[in-house]
């Protein structure tokens, strides 16, 4: 996987969503570089990491621990959420805490969870791969900046991010798709034994504000942080994601709603 660390200071990772890159991170890199020490993650088959399209988070985990510095703070938005979630649970003691942006313990809604988005809705997206690869894409890109105040800009620069590298490989997206889909981390969420911050937007019209409330509500040492904006705080509220990741840094834990 392609890597790239800038800044010195304490470390931190960041892990993208579904069909983006690490270019995507920008605003906040700016912001976060000039104290840590920031490690880029192009997850396999996005943005600069093109040898191994197998987006499976234990092969994920085991590259970025090689890596990755003990004791870092992992961050995860979306899909990439799902990955820190990995992390913390498989690999604690690697980790000092995570922060979970626009991410949900589950994305699909069921007869026992109300937060989530319909499985048709996947469904739909893996069927619109096979047939307009960049269409989907596209589509999917739409559905996350919706309801951001800024959703046309937005919309503009995750369509350019998405394919500044080239396009996303096809396997790797049906495999994203697929973690989307039937991950849950519901039941694990007790478990966890390091802090976590769970960044949501008011707007998300992809993960739900309350399905990141109720997952902070569960995990031991959890902070809830909910921004105005949509899928995307890290654009939107650079300078609000910022601070907060920084406070998580100092890993002052305690279970708090903002």
């Amino acid at each position: 996987m392609h890597i790239e660390t800038i800044g010195a200071g304490a470390p931190l990772v960041l892990i993208h969503g579904w069909a983006m890159h690490s270019g995507v991170f920008a605003p906040l890199t700016e912001r976060l570089a000039t104290r840590f020490q920031v490690h880029l993650v192009d997850l396999p088959g996005h943005g600069r990491s093109r040898e191994d399209t197998r987006l499976d988070p234990q092969r994920i985990l085991s590259t970025l621990i090689e890596r990755i510095p003990t004791g870092a703070v992992w961050v995860g938005w979306s899909l990439g959420g799902l990955i820190a979630l990995e992390a913390a649970h498989r690999i604690p003691e690697h980790l000092r805490a995570i922060a979970v942006m626009a991410s949900s313990p589950r994305f699909v809604d069921a007869a026992d969870w109300r937060h989530g988005v319909p499985g048709t809705v996947f469904e739909q997206f893996a069927l619109g791969l096979e047939r307009d690869f960049r269409a989907t894409v596209e589509r999917f890109l739409a559905l996350e900046a919706m309801g951001s105040v800024r959703a046309t800009m937005d919309m503009d620069a995750l369509r350019t991010s998405a394919f500044e590298h080239g396009a996303p490989a096809l396997d790797s997206l049906r495999q994203g798709l697929d973690l989307l889909q039937h991950s849950d981390w519901r039941i694990a969420l007790p478990t966890l034994s390091r802090p976590s911050l769970w960044i949501a937007g008011r707007r998300d019209r992809l993960v739900p504000p309350q399905a990141m409330r109720w997952a902070a509500a569960r995990a031991p040492e959890a902070r809830y942080l909910e921004l105005d904006s949509g899928h995307m705080p890290f654009l939107s509220e650079a300078d609000a994601v910022a601070r907060a990741l920084s406070g998580l840094m100092n890993v002052e834990t305690r279970n708090v709603v903002e």
